[in-house]
């Protein structure tokens, strides 16, 4: 089953068109990496699923439900049961880790808020700083905290715009694997900005390949190495 589907999406800033006639599927319970120059567009696809942008043209179905048609919102976006780690991460620095990871769930006014937020901090090894601020931590460290904040709501679809960037490979394998165990549990479907073009990419269930607001390539890690597209071949380096 497709979670999230794009039609015929175009987007543009000012004068720039950003995605043109974009179309795409993302599946139920699987990971699928976004992957292109700066400028592609990538962000941009994160940001119109989650609704903090809408689409010039084109419509987007979350779970079968239409959420965005032709320039109007259909589904607000704190309904579409999203949750988004942005690059800048964005958490709150007057906020102690605990609170950073516990705000969504107080607002739902949900109970077993400790246990549900402990149950992460163990998760993520970071119980030692739940009385810390975002200043006193590691970038790796900041970067768990804003994952946890927002899988602790258990979103249906977790969007990822390189929160991973400029830690090291074993914390990344790390997380990646937490990440996995969690979607494996909780069957949510991941949409992952990344620029690496490696062997971090065998969490990846599904790669995309984008360039200049198309799609060049998809398909598994092995389909993209045996791509025959042109940009393909020159952008990805395995």
């Amino acid at each position: 089953m497709h979670k999230i589907i794009l039609e015929n999406i175009s987007h543009s800033y000012a004068d720039k068109m950003v995605l043109d006639d974009f179309s795409f599927s993302f599946e139920q319970g699987k990971t699928t990496y976004l992957i292109g120059p700066s400028g592609c567009g990538k962000t941009t696809v994160l940001r119109l699923i989650a609704g903090l942008e809408t689409p010039l043209q084109g419509i987007i179905r979350v779970n079968g439900t239409i959420v965005s048609h032709k320039g109007e919102v259909v589904v607000q976006p704190h309904l579409r049961k999203i949750g988004f780690v942005f690059q800048d991460l964005a958490l709150w620095p007057h906020f102690t880790v605990y609170k950073n990871i516990a705000f969504g769930l107080k607002e739902r006014k949900e109970k077993a808020i400790k246990e549900k937020v402990s149950a992460l901090l163990e998760m993520f090894h970071i119980e030692d700083k739940a009385k810390k601020y975002p200043h006193q931590l590691s970038g790796g460290q900041k970067q768990m905290v804003a994952i946890a904040r927002s899988l602790v709501l258990k979103p249906e679809i977790l969007l990822m715009d390189e929160p991973l960037a400029n830690i090291d490979v074993k914390l990344k394998e790390d997380i990646l694997q937490h990440l996995k165990e969690l979607q494996q549990k909780q069957d949510f479907t991941m949409v992952f900005v990344t620029h690496e073009h490696n062997e971090s990419l065998d969490a990846a269930d599904r790669i995309l390949i984008m360039n200049a607001g198309k799609i060049e390539a998809s398909g598994s890690k092995n389909d993209i190495i045996r791509s025959n597209n042109d940009f393909v071949k020159s952008f990805i380096k395995f």
